[in-house]
């Protein structure tokens, strides 16, 4: 009897069970159908956008002007008939800032690293030690690298250049995949090293220093935070740091410009004001560096960046609105983004004029 009742217990169960499962069957019935649609739609979707941006590429690809001539490891360009190779004193060093926080994890999904929100390639000339800064939109249209969800390759498109960060896996590859689009926006100029950083350094290197003193010029700044009055001068110490360089009004069109120039102003006082705590503070970059370091992505060498920032810092250059120049383009509104566009001829002419010099016969 004991036997029966335990069989008769364990089929009770047994059919407990069944039923439990095929209440759930409908379930997941229902997300494999989900997923299933997701996919296709997804796939559908990429498919659909390189064919509407395939002809954009065409003409992207058709209108440069400036070619290589030989190999690329020549560095030579040819341009309205000159010939200019790369200027061996002049490095070309991509600084990136992320709208991530915290330490710069490793991710396996696209899209999960954040995007570079700050784009700056920085020109410095070795024998010099000057420096000049180009900054470029986060929304400029040009060729990156596009991957699926899970990783894989779909080729290139024309898409923000911001997003090629987040395609990588938010470190290294992100770093190395912003650094080959730049590239190809450059004519092919070879980007010597990269730098970046995220949202967590702003206040570190920010108060490290003292604080920074600026200028409110910006009136949505103004109005988003009371005390950033318009036309007043304010030491920013702590959040107000990123607030200042961070805020745009995303209610209102081409207000990432408005942001860059913003920053631009940032950049140029934050430089003046670490150059004269140097002065009086020799340890200054190296508590700097050791501050945001784990905050940051490079392949330079420690001895390399820390050489670069002395070189930088210990200069005569006063630096001034020629050094800081604005990538040339035209900011667009569609109907669901907004796009820059930039200016080929008038770009060929920056990069050959930042970065080359021209072979006399």
């Amino acid at each position: 009897m004991g036997r029966r009742d335990g069989r008769g217990g364990r089929n009770r169960s047994n059919r407990r069970n069944s039923s439990r499962w095929k209440g759930a069957l409908p379930f997941f019935a229902a997300a494999g159908a989900f997923f299933l649609i997701w996919f296709f739609w997804f796939s559908w979707g990429m498919y659909r956008q390189r064919q509407d941006t395939e002809a954009r590429i065409l003409e992207q690809e058709n209108g440069r002007a400036v070619e290589a001539i030989g190999s690329p490891a020549k560095n030579v360009l040819e341009y309205n008939g000159k010939k200019y190779r790369r200027n061996t004193a002049m490095r070309a060093i991509l600084c990136l800032g992320v709208d991530t926080t915290g330490e710069m994890e490793r991710h396996q999904v696209s899209g999960e690293g954040g995007q570079a929100d700050g784009i700056f390639l920085v020109a410095q000339n070795a024998a010099t030690d000057t420096v000049q800064i180009l900054m470029i939109p986060r929304d400029t249209m040009t060729e990156i690298t596009l991957f699926d969800y899970f990783g894989n390759e779909l080729g290139k498109d024309v898409q923000h250049l911001a997003l090629a960060y987040a395609y990588g896996d938010g470190r290294e590859q992100s770093c190395e995949l912003m650094t080959e689009a730049v590239s190809d926006l450059m004519f092919g100029l070879k980007i010597d090293s990269y730098f970046a950083t995220n949202i967590s350094t702003v206040q570190i290197l920010n108060d490290e220093i003292g604080g920074v003193e600026v200028l409110i010029e910006d009136e949505a700044l103004a109005e988003k935070y009371p005390e950033f009055a318009m036309g007043e001068t304010v030491l920013l110490k702590g959040e107000q740091a990123e607030h200042y360089i961070r805020y745009r009004d995303i209610n209102q069109h081409q207000t990432a410009l408005t942001r860059l120039e913003r920053q631009k102003g940032y950049i140029k006082a934050y430089l003046e004001t670490a150059k004269r705590r140097a002065k009086e503070d020799d340890q200054l970059i190296v508590r700097l560096m050791d501050d945001v370091e784990k905050y940051m992505i490079t392949d330079m060498a420690k001895d390399q960046y820390m050489d670069m920032a002395l070189a930088v810092l210990n200069s005569p250059q006063v630096m001034n609105d020629g050094d800081f120049i604005s990538l040339p383009g035209e900011a667009v509104q569609t109907d669901l983004y907004e796009e820059f566009h930039p200016d080929e001829e008038k770009l060929k002419e920056l990069v050959i004029q930042m970065f080359y010099k021209e072979i006399k016969s």
